[in-house]
């Protein structure tokens, strides 16, 4: 069943937004060479800790998992698209990290990713982050009242495939609410003006996936969770939560 959130409850939802974008930038200040992935997480559980907040990941099943999600942040390291959990990996000079979070606030859940490099950038690992950056403005930007979720699709793959860059099938952004996940899913690619209407309370993680392969198969690692890139091509993850308003979208996770 798709929700639609009151004014109300979309400003509501700004709290555990706030959390979110608090925790992200905590964790991307500690994100230096010698960090280890462990210390990111416990640096997101001090965010959650300081604002009162619990966490949307830790102990998440979803029905392709084997086992709950052991931590509050998601590292996804390199070849990793999706869905890493940190260990005891120490970041290395040039590391191409993306991180996920989720944080929920008086029951309303947020949700937002970002990719970077630690220490030394590689212009073509910039030019990715950047393309998946710009993918998810342009599903923001799609994401009004009267549009189908085709158009938002159809905008982050148009930006994602003119770059040059692959997008793993199968996943993508989802509603959310009083669950992290919601209906309905978010396609990374797509026709324009097919699929759902989109109405104004509709509220939407919307998150692009890029790799630098052009193919788009993926497989998941023995942890039962991370996403790979087969070609062992470098991923990135951009994800803010947005609602659809009157007056356009509304990131509740900036």
């Amino acid at each position: 069943m798709i929700e639609l959130k009151t004014p109300a409850e979309i400003s509501a939802m700004r709290a555990a937004g706030a959390v979110v974008a608090a925790a992200l930038a905590a964790v991307r200040a500690a994100a230096t060479v010698g960090t280890t992935l462990l210390e990111l997480d416990d640096v997101a559980r001090g965010v959650l800790a300081a604002h009162g907040a619990g966490s949307s990941f830790l102990g998440y099943r979803p029905q392709f998992a084997p086992t709950p999600f052991p931590a509050v942040l998601c590292t996804s390291l390199n070849d990793a698209i999706v869905h890493g959990i940190p260990d005891r990996t120490r970041l290395s000079d040039g590391d191409l990290l993306s991180i996920d979070f989720g944080a929920h606030v008086d029951g309303w859940h947020g949700d937002a990713a970002m990719s970077f490099v630690v220490g030394t950038p590689d212009p073509t690992d910039t030019a990715l982050v950047e393309a998946s950056e710009r993918a998810l403005a342009a599903g923001i930007a799609a994401a009004v009242p009267g549009n189908r979720m085709g158009d938002i699709a159809h905008a982050i793959g148009v930006v994602a495939r003119e770059a040059g860059y692959g997008i793993p099938p199968d996943f993508g952004g989802h509603g959310i609410g009083r669950a992290m996940h919601e209906s309905p899913s978010v396609p990374n690619e797509g026709d324009p003006g097919r699929g759902m209407r989109l109405r104004e309370g509709l509220v939407l993680a919307i998150e692009p996936m890029v790799h630098k392969g052009g193919r788009d198969p993926y497989y998941v690692d023995d942890d039962g969770w991370t996403l790979r890139t087969r070609d062992g091509s470098r991923a990135a993850h951009s994800e803010h939560t947005v609602a659809i308003t009157a007056d356009g979208p509304v990131i509740l996770t900036a």
